[in-house]
């Protein structure tokens, strides 16, 4: 599967800097974070397109005021989506200056008239955020377009993503990557409960990746060594500059430092290897064989005491050891000879 121009095959994990709410409503500061995010190495960055309107009703009753102890208690839906949005007017610059530095760039749409948007600036993928996993209309909507779909999976039950999978399949769309999430801002390290990747991986024949709320870069790479084939971490320039989701965001080295661990990871998986390289051949010479450990006249009775299995391992095999012992010497040996059988010689 590709998403853009990255291979999911590629053996590279796929890489997204979350941008969200923390250009804190600047269009200068979102370009600057995806140069930063760049430079900082990530394969992509991703925004959010919704506005307050598209995502709740500007209402002060109960229902619509946060609590629970999130970061943003007290707050209504309306007044939080109507500070972290980004600007659907900023959209199309935000996709060219992504596009001319050699960033992929694609966003989570909210709903119907968000995928139209993005279709008109040929986004390569859609991302469902873990909020939108029962919106079934959205996820057929976009599923129907044909591109990757990229859906978290944070509030969601078994059943929930039994059936974001199939809508899209029924969609005619199988391009499906799963992010284990943890809908939590930030999220303790004991519910990432990261074991769910390889897990989702097999009971739903999709790729499958980590979408991380945890603080630090831990998490990230554990999800790696797990099988995540995509991580996905929000990125600020600066957390000093606060905004909604600046406490658990990563600033720029934070997030450089998070590339390299993964990078890392990914050359210490490597794949499953029994051959014989070059390298381990060369260090057979420090493993045991049989050398004489004493002289040996011709007629001699080979023990114990004058075969033995030593370091380095320029002579026979060990295996041979059993079979040699109580035979007799075909010729005369010296102490520190190789010992060498047939198959060997």
């Amino acid at each position: 599967m590709k998403i853009g121009k990255f291979d999911l095959d590629s053996g590279h994990v796929f890489i997204i800097a979350e941008l969200s709410a923390n250009h804190n409503g600047s269009l200068q500061t979102a370009l600057d974070s995806i140069d930063a995010a760049k430079e900082a190495g990530a394969d992509s960055v991703k925004i959010q397109t919704y506005t307050a309107d598209t995502l709740t009703l500007n209402c002060d009753r109960e229902d619509f005021v946060i609590k629970g102890g999130t970061l943003w208690d007290d707050k209504t839906l309306y007044s939080l989506y109507q500070e972290a949005y980004t600007p659907w007017d900023w959209h199309a610059e935000l996709f060219e200056h992504a596009r001319k530095i050699g960033m992929e760039i694609f966003s989570s749409p909210f709903d119907r008239t968000a995928v139209d948007l993005l279709e008109q600036l040929n986004a390569p993928a859609y991302k469902i955020a873990s909020y939108e996993i029962t919106d079934h209309a959205l996820i057929k909507y976009a599923a129907s377009k044909g591109r990757p779909m990229i859906i978290s999976t944070g509030i969601a039950g078994y059943s929930d993503i039994e059936d974001a999978v199939n809508i899209c399949r029924s969609a005619g769309n199988s391009d499906i990557v799963l992010l284990q999430c943890t809908s939590a801002y930030p999220a303790p390290l004991e519910d990432a409960n990261l074991r769910t990747i390889p897990d989702m991986a097999e009971r739903f024949d999709v790729y499958t990746g980590f979408s991380d709320h945890t603080m630090g870069i831990t998490a990230p790479i554990a999800a790696v060594a797990l099988g995540a084939r995509v991580i996905e971490k929000h990125f600020i320039l600066d957390r000093s500059a606060g905004g909604p989701d600046a406490d658990f965001s990563l600033n720029r080295q934070e997030f450089a430092d998070m590339v390299k661990a993964v990078r890392d990871t990914e050359k210490l998986l490597g794949f499953a290897d029994y051959s014989m390289t070059d390298k381990k051949m060369k260090n057979r010479r420090f493993a045991r064989s049989l050398y004489v450990a004493k002289d040996i006249k011709k007629g001699g009775v080979f023990t114990e005491e004058n075969i033995r299995s030593v370091r380095p391992g320029y002579g026979a095999h060990p295996k041979y050891l059993e079979r040699i012992l109580g035979t007799k010497a075909d010729k005369d040996y010296r102490f520190g000879d190789r010992f060498e059988t047939e198959e060997t010689k």
